[in-house]
């Protein structure tokens, strides 16, 4: 557990994966239904209370349950990525969920044309080639 001028962060002791970052949620503690900001970073999960005056007095080590009213966040490759990767007959599916977020957040964050096909031919230049059969 951390603290902020705005009231108590709420560190997780395993990083939520496949769900939204900075969306809402609740979180069952000691009795109490508390309404949270959950924020996913690269390696941690905190969760911060939008009304600290509810989060009951807690020990360094803490035990809840985490309700999210959101589904898994889709870890589809856009048709442009997939496509540059078959044509250069590297292998997309090779990479594990967090190598793919990294990949698609990178991608999704581009301003331009120019700079989207820079980082396509960026992420497929660094996928394993796809091996012929011998």
């Amino acid at each position: 557990m951390g603290r902020t001028p705005d009231g108590p962060l709420l560190v997780l002791t395993e990083r939520l994966g496949g769900h939204d970052t900075f969306l809402s949620g609740r979180l069952d503690l000691d009795g109490t239904n508390i309404a949270v900001r959950i924020m996913t970073l690269d390696d941690v999960t905190v969760l911060h209370p939008t009304d600290p005056g509810t989060v009951p007095a807690l020990r360094a080590r803490w035990s809840g349950t985490l309700h999210l009213p959101h589904g898994l966040r889709p870890q589809t490759a856009p048709g442009d990525l997939e496509s540059a990767a078959e044509a250069e007959g590297r292998i997309l599916a090779a990479l594990d969920d967090a190598e793919l977020r990294y990949a698609l957040t990178f991608l999704s964050e581009a301003t331009t044309r120019e700079i989207r096909r820079a980082r396509i031919a960026a992420i497929v230049s660094a996928l394993p080639p796809v091996r012929s059969a011998a």
